[in-house]
């Protein structure tokens, strides 16, 4: 039923438009905006709120950290997270398809593409070892709770070990104290056994069948949630974006009723002011922030895409971005309990113990869970946790990447076929991701994770704001937004959006360089030709901006040079809402009969003749242009 007059509407929505008019029959819509909000919690929140945010916690000042994070979160995460949010809403495309606002700038588009493909690859093997530990962890005994197994070593001193004799018990404590090579049960299963890790890089040596088993495994899990693309996964997310945090809640109240709880997490608080003053605790923030919500990676463009045209992103990005870092900080204190109960039972310091990475996540924690009474059932809810966690990642990882290959092809074919296209780029995930599985896999893994996205989504990310603000036009894009939401962008976010966030996505970069380490794994050091395969992969996504604004500037019309940059950053014809009933004002295409033949509008209600139809076209918006829709006219 048409709003009656003098009632405001919500989300922008206009005067006499139907909420069916706000669906895309060809691309689809989330069901509810329940399921979209639920999917961007589960991208957002993954394995690093876990096992990376707690560590650079406690090594960065405790409770004084929380002050620069949510600074960075409040002047960089939450308006780049609604910058990519709105961008990705408006245009009703992926990660390539939103830059017909400045064609010349489609490279930022391919690179967003490379580095998903890069963390689609190596997120998904260490899924598969999570998968691998959540079906070992099915048996009565833990694998990893005693030195008495064949992978052992003499250097394995367990904390249970049943043949430690008391004379050993009493200089646990001090082997744990010194730098006398001690090594755990779970640290030489990990190392010894699941991965039987070999002395290089370059020597790969077998594929470890479990782990190659576990990683189709996991290739079949994504493929099945994503058959039917967002009406699927978004189903799917009920569960894999809930169920994480019963889980967490369930280790959490276990872990403060332990001894030694306290401590852990009086350690992973208690703030240290004087490193506020701290450059590297202010750049650390601000990389967290930004890697943790997933901005550049094209994910967030993709997933708001199949939003409805009207529907309030501005007040979901301030949602998702909020409960991704309190998810963050809720982990950390599940981590430190058990962290400190196992230090107290051990005897020894809170950081003895702390780790972060694969270290927390498959030495340290699991080795804690030993310690308590039916130690299986809580390293099954561990890894299955792990497991969620990693997949509502995934799950988005495999979309954008397909979503950006079917929109870019655009035809009917295609997008009759999409579940097809989806199978081939999990099958070639899967086999890219073998050599993941072999005895060097790990450090291959690292390798990606370390260099594929890293500096490179800083610098996709910064010539996104400067395209968008600079080069399309801050006043035009606030326009968009009102166009779209009904009321323009917060001062706030104006001002973030134009200098605040670009800056800070700067200092990130300068900081990530000045801070540069080479990488390096326990005791192993990459070697050079490692590192420059590194340096290859940053680069490879970040090479395609120049690239392709060189191809587009010489592919442009115009006799000067000048001319041609005018063309090729100019918005194409294209640019603008993708049902013809939202291109209003400015998009509204001139109707004549040579634009008759190509326009397609969206129905209101197929039973209804033409006129009805035209008689129910929306009068409100600012902004235009054409762009192929769901039935023709």
């Amino acid at each position: 039923v048409d709003a009656p007059r003098g009632i405001s509407l919500q989300n922008g929505a206009v005067p006499g438009e139907r909420g069916k008019q706000d669906k895309s029959i060809k691309r689809g819509n989330w069901g509810n905006q329940i399921e979209f909000v639920l999917t961007s919690v589960g991208y957002a929140v993954g394995l690093g709120n876990v096992w990376r945010f707690p560590y650079l916690c406690y090594r960065n000042g405790g409770g004084a950290f929380m002050f620069p994070y949510f600074i960075m979160l409040v002047f960089c995460g939450i308006p780049l997270f609604f910058m990519e949010l709105s961008f990705g809403q408006f245009a009703s495309q992926g990660c390539l398809g939103v830059w017909r606002v400045s064609p010349m700038f489609k490279g930022v588009g391919y690179g967003m593409m490379v580095v998903s493909t890069y963390i689609g690859i190596y997120y998904n093997v260490v899924i598969c070892i999570a998968f691998y530990y959540f079906f070992v962890s099915m048996t009565r005994v833990l694998p990893w709770t005693f030195c008495s197994n064949s992978w052992n070593t003499r250097d394995c001193v367990g904390v249970l070990d049943r043949n430690l004799s008391s004379h050993a018990a009493l200089n646990l404590t001090h082997l744990l104290n010194t730098t006398q090579k001690r090594t755990s049960p779970s640290e030489e299963y990990w190392r010894r056994y699941v991965l039987n890790l070999s002395d290089d890089i370059g020597n790969l040596g077998e594929v470890r069948l479990p782990l190659l088993g576990c990683l189709s495994v996991s290739w079949v899990v994504v493929f099945l949630c994503l058959i039917k693309g967002v009406k699927s996964s978004g189903k799917v997310v009920y569960f894999t974006a809930t169920f994480p945090y019963v889980v967490l809640t369930i280790l959490f109240v276990r872990g403060i009723t332990l001894d030694g709880a306290l401590t852990g997490i009086m350690y992973y608080l208690t703030p240290q002011w004087d490193k506020i003053l701290d450059a590297k605790v202010w750049g650390d923030a601000a990389s967290q922030i930004f890697y943790s919500l997933g901005c550049a990676w094209g994910g967030l463009i993709t997933m708001a895409s199949y939003n409805k045209f009207h529907n309030n992103c501005y007040r979901d990005s301030i949602i998702i971005s909020i409960t991704n870092c309190a998810t963050s900080v809720y982990a950390g204190f599940v981590i430190f309990s058990i962290l400190g109960f196992m230090a107290n039972h051990l005897g020894v310091d809170v950081s003895k113990v702390a780790d972060h990475g694969p270290g927390l996540a498959f030495v340290a924690y699991p080795e804690a869970l030993t310690l308590l009474p039916v130690s299986p059932l809580w390293s099954i809810l561990f890894f299955f946790m792990l497991i969620l966690l990693g997949l509502g990642t995934q799950f988005c990882l495999l979309e954008t990447l397909v979503t950006a290959i079917v929109d870019e092809v655009g035809n009917e074919w295609i997008i009759r076929r999409k579940t097809f296209v989806t199978l081939g780029v999990a099958i070639a995930g899967f086999l890219l991701g073998v050599p993941l599985t072999t005895q060097a896999g790990i450090y291959w893994l690292l390798l990606m994770d370390n260099y594929a996205a890293s500096f490179s989504l800083v610098v996709i990310s910064c010539i996104m704001c400067v395209a968008i603000m600079y080069i399309y036009g801050h006043r035009n894009y606030f326009k968009d937004i009102e166009m779209m939401l009904g009321f323009p962008p917060p001062l706030f976010f104006q001002i973030c959006w134009r200098f605040i966030s670009p800056a800070i996505i700067f200092f990130i970069l300068v900081f990530t360089v000045i801070q540069y380490r080479p990488i390096s794994y326990n005791d192993y050091i990459y070697p050079t030709w490692a590192i420059s395969i590194g340096f290859l992969m940053a680069l490879s996504s970040v090479i395609c901006i120049p690239i392709y604004a060189i191809y587009k500037v010489c592919r442009s019309e115009g006799d000067t040079l000048l001319e041609r940059l005018k063309n090729a950053t100019k918005a194409s014809k294209d640019w603008g809402p993708a049902l013809a009933e939202h291109r209003s004002g400015r998009y509204a295409p001139p109707f004549s009969p040579s634009t008759e033949s190509h326009l397609e509008v969206q129905p209101l209600q197929p039973e209804k003749d033409r006129s009805e139809v035209a008689a129910a076209s929306p009068v409100h918006g600012s902004n235009g242009s054409a762009h192929s829709q769901d039935s023709r006219l």
